[in-house]
């Protein structure tokens, strides 16, 4: 059976239900989707501008945790209220990604949800690639 390390760190909102922020196995890292909550009060920000922002803080705090940063980053999974706000979204995704022009962008799947959790308008979960392996 492979070694799973559970990954936590208090820089992002707690786990809610029966899963790990993240979980390291070899090589990969696993985050679970992060929405825009508010690590302090574990409630979402307002709007999808301020959630989206939040929502990529999350994810690189746990990264950082993990011993990675959202440039060891090779699969990305987006979810969206709405699937209108893929734009808005992708620019401030667009920019939190380093070495845009440089080096190969992460795979993508980007969809609407019929719902995300707690009424989040954008959710986003990662596949890292552990660098010190």
């Amino acid at each position: 059976m492979p070694n799973k390390i559970r990954i936590a760190t208090n820089a992002a909102p707690p786990s809610i239900g029966t899963h790990s922020q993240a979980v390291r196995t070899g090589d990969l890292v696993f985050v679970t989707g992060q929405t825009g909550r508010d690590p302090a009060t574990g409630k979402l920000v307002d709007g999808l501008d301020a959630q989206t922002r939040q929502m990529l803080a999350n994810v690189e705090a746990i990264l950082n945790a993990a011993g990675c940063t959202p440039a060891d980053v090779v699969k990305v999974t987006l979810l969206l209220a709405d699937i209108k706000d893929f734009k808005a979204v992708d620019v401030l995704y667009a920019a939190w990604l380093p070495g845009m022009g440089v080096t190969a962008l992460p795979a993508r799947t980007a969809f609407q949800a019929a719902a995300l959790p707690a009424g989040a308008l954008v959710m986003l979960e990662v596949v890292a690639a552990y660098p010190h392996a």
